[in-house]
């Protein structure tokens, strides 16, 4: 193992002298040190519990922006690539897993053919009004995230795709072009990029805004600051491998808000910056972590060199990877304490109610209730009714034709009567 040479620099040292010494830095290579990681039963809890979240609440603010707050099935289907579910998955099975949340009535398309249709019941509305209640009263919050997050890449600009992916995250509104950046064209635009893309772009620097999370806590204005680290209960760090810690955490730190562009990529100088990009980038999320997945295309915005992602392993005192769910989710350590979230952002308990919502649901159609409330409302005049057996593990084959009822075909069919529980009958 090689060890980084440093320099401590005081006020009076002249600059030709911390050149030389900043060089030394800067000539030494990447230390190869591998820290092998240790799950974390609580943080993982914290990413099972949220399993599918997402995907209820974006068909929740779909369904909601519908003139007639009513969705037929083939238009939620066109929203799929936004919702993250297995590809396998049928969106109406899904969607009937949470009869308390969604309400399934049927409607006929172009052809004439009848297909389910699906609206929310009275308390996802509530829900929802309350949601946007706080996004309402929130919105300045929600603005200078997205202004930190464009300050931090190299032209303050980033490619659409790519907010879209952190708008979740970043607790953005699902129609954040419309509300947010059509409302708001003295600080954002739309341009063009080289790769035929179109990028959002920040037009004004806010010198406030340009100050790091961790620069915030840190009441020594030096640039040697830490970051916090955590490990997992029964984590075994080696001597060398806490003496090349220590040694690391105190390089000078490097703002991830401004040029960085000096720095040699092979060092443990501009490791440590990238630690610090993406340090402020979990900051930014209103949940302290995001999927790993979303921050791959990040790389030439945000300066990064090849491999960028690698920081997360090599740093589980900072980061701990999840893999749960079917996906690996970056969690920043400092803002959990055990499950607890410390920072809450308002929203945060809004996506907790959707969430006790989704269990009680998911829970009542396993003890039958959901079979109930529909023979109560049909009766036996129908004819016999069939219900299929659903389980978690179940994966439907998704149907290619989004015109005809072959959605349908694991439902209940009723000729005539299109109404379950307390389902309004949409023709």
């Amino acid at each position: 193992m090689r060890w980084l040479p440093q320099r401590r620099v005081s006020s009076s040292t002249p600059f030709s002298k911390f050149r030389r010494g900043f060089s030394l830095i800067q000539t030494c290579g990447l230390v190869n040190v591998k820290l092998k990681g240790v799950k974390d039963k609580e943080l993982d809890a914290v990413v099972a519990r949220e399993k599918h979240l997402k995907a209820v609440c974006n068909l929740v603010s779909i369904i909601s922006s519908s003139h007639d707050k009513k969705a037929p099935i083939f238009h939620l289907n066109t929203h799929r690539g936004q919702l993250g579910l297995p590809e396998k998955l049928k969106l109406s099975a899904f969607l009937r897993r949470y009869p308390n949340i969604f309400v399934e009535g049927s409607c006929r398309d172009t052809a004439g053919t009848r297909v389910p249709c699906f609206g929310l019941t009275p308390e996802a509305i509530d829900l929802y009004r309350e949601e946007v209640g706080v996004m309402r009263v929130n919105e300045e919050d929600v603005l200078s995230r997205l202004c930190k997050l464009l300050m931090m890449t190299s032209e303050r600009t980033l490619p659409l795709h790519s907010v879209d992916h952190l708008r979740w995250d970043l607790g953005l509104p699902f129609d954040y072009k419309g509300s947010l950046i059509r409302n708001r064209q003295d600080l954002f635009c739309l341009v063009e990029l080289s790769s035929d893309l179109v990028g959002l772009k920040l037009l004004h620097w806010d010198e406030r805004l340009a100050v790091s999370h961790l620069q915030q806590r840190k009441d020594d204005v030096s640039d040697r600051m830490a970051f916090p680290v955590k490990f997992t209960r029964g984590f075994g760090l080696k001597r060398k491998s806490m003496e090349w810690l220590q040694e690391w955490q105190r390089l000078p730190y490097t703002s991830p808000y401004v040029d960085a562009s000096h720095l040699d990529p092979r060092t443990d100088l501009s490791e440590k910056r990238n630690v610090g990009v993406f340090h402020e980038l979990l900051h930014l999320t209103i949940g302290k972590k995001m999927e790993r997945k979303n921050v791959s295309n990040l790389r030439k915005p945000f300066a990064m060199p090849q491999k960028f992602t690698k920081v997360f392993e090599r740093h589980p005192g900072i980061f701990y990877i999840s893999m749960k769910c079917d996906t690996q989710t970056v969690i920043l350590r400092e803002g959990y304490d055990r499950r607890q979230l410390l920072e809450r952002h308002p929203l945060v308990d809004i996506r907790e109610k959707f969430v006790n919502m989704m269990n009680e649901g998911r829970v009542d159609r396993s003890r039958g209730m959901y079979k109930k409330s529909v023979e109560a409302v049909l009766g036996k005049k129908s004819g016999k009714i069939t219900y299929p057996d659903w389980s978690e593990e179940e994966e439907e084959e998704e149907s290619e034709n989004y015109g005809i009822s072959r959605y349908d075909s694991d439902c209940p069919v009723v000729e005539d009567i299109c109404m379950v529980g307390q389902r309004p009958r949409w023709q």
